[in-house]
């Protein structure tokens, strides 16, 4: 019979008795599975929304915060800073390029967001539907926006003030849906894009001294780096946040929870491995007799040594394939808490390196916990076996 016809119809036998050993494998395999795609895709979204971007600039306070709520749009803003000062900043000569924001409204819980045409070109957007912005009133919408508000071409909405649904409505501002956004994976997908004077028309601030939230800035030159963050925040209202930094530093504060998740998956595997060992141990315990009986009409050591490791490869596959099923449904429902730019699709999940690695680990471990009794059988002892039978 075939070694693999044969190990499987052993582990058919016994289910009962190898079902532990598949159920700890599959959890502690999936855990670290889950925690390198996750860690991965959050850290991929994060720093592929801040290429291009060397500095935000926005109200005196938290960096970090000025980060989250001006890049990524996932905390409230530090405050306001005057447009003059803006204006006055991007004339340095060591800054290449620059985009303003002005946030505070929300339609449905989707910020509304005011800006000029650029920063769309920043993330490489491309239209699906319609036009970009061209006077007050007029939105683009990202694709996430569209898809979870229905709204088209041509409708028209009035925004909420404040972050949250629940805020007061600007009623007699309507704006205009001129146009909607392909999917990029970026946190535009997620905004609705106007013209900054559209946030100013709605708040009727008039003739009096303008306002933006933050601004976006991209450097000349890696001189810049050092000159202007010192120069923003020592000379003028505003405070200067560098994205690189600041991520650094987020994913730093949660790489002590990570470890300890790193540590409890290694040290399941640790107990998976000794259930495997235990398993396969007691099933050659039970089948010294049939080994004895084989190896007495000939059969050759080899053939038993190579039963046992073919045992426990297949309890080890086995277990692969579950940890993936538990990673496809865990990333499935992590799709419904966090926003698409941070989502992993089924085939990122299945085809990737962390997945091959993780299957290589895998194999060496059950191979390692099936040595010991794969050396025991491969030393039977044939007459003292059949003759204790």
């Amino acid at each position: 019979m075939n070694q693999w016809k044969a190990a499987w119809k052993s582990i058919r036998y016994r289910s009962l008795h190898h079902s532990l050993s598949v159920i700890l494998l599959a959890i502690s395999t999936g855990l670290i599975l889950l925690l390198l795609n996750s860690r991965n895709s959050f850290e991929d979204s994060f720093r592929n929304n801040i290429k291009g971007i060397d500095m935000v600039v926005g109200a005196k306070g938290s960096p970090l915060q000025i980060i989250l709520s001006s890049v990524y749009h996932i905390d409230p803003p530090t405050g306001n800073i005057p447009l003059d000062e803006y204006k006055k900043l991007i004339k340095h000569p060591l800054i290449e390029a620059a985009v303003p924001l002005s946030y505070g409204d929300n339609f449905r819980s989707w910020r509304i967001v005011g800006t000029d045409s650029n920063y769309a070109q920043w993330y490489s957007m491309q239209l699906a539907e319609g036009r970009g912005f061209q006077k007050s009133m007029e939105v683009v919408l990202g694709s996430a926006v569209a898809d979870a508000t229905g709204l088209q071409v041509g409708d028209t909405f009035e925004g909420s003030h404040g972050l949250n649904q629940e805020a007061e409505e600007h009623h007699h501002h309507p704006f205009k849906v001129v146009g909607i956004y392909q999917s990029s994976g970026t946190v535009l997908d997620e905004l609705i894009l106007c013209p900054t004077a559209s946030l100013w028309d709605v708040h009727e601030h008039g003739d009096g001294p303008k306002e933006i939230t933050a601004a976006l800035i991209r450097f000349k030159s890696p001189m810049a780096n050092i000159m202007l963050p010192r120069m923003v925040n020592e000379k003028t209202p505003m405070q200067a946040a560098l994205p690189a930094i600041e991520v650094n530093r987020l994913f730093s504060l949660a790489d002590s929870f990570v470890q300890f998740l790193n540590i409890l998956a290694y040290l399941l595997i640790g107990i998976a491995a000794l259930s495997v060992f235990l398993a396969l141990f007691q099933g050659l315990k039970d089948d010294e007799p049939q080994f004895a009986f084989l190896r007495a009409i000939g059969s050759p050591p080899s053939r038993i040594l190579k039963f046992i490791l073919v045992k426990g490869l297949i309890i080890g596959l086995i277990s692969f394939i579950i940890a993936l099923i538990l990673n496809i449904i865990a990333f499935q429902f992590i799709g419904t808490l966090v926003s698409p730019a941070y989502q992993l699709s089924t085939s990122e999940v299945l085809f990737n390196w962390n997945s091959i690695y993780t299957l290589l680990a895998l194999i060496g471990v059950v191979i390692i916990a099936s040595v010991l009794p794969a050396w025991h059988a491969y030393r039977i002892n044939i007459i003292k076996t059949l003759a204790h039978a």
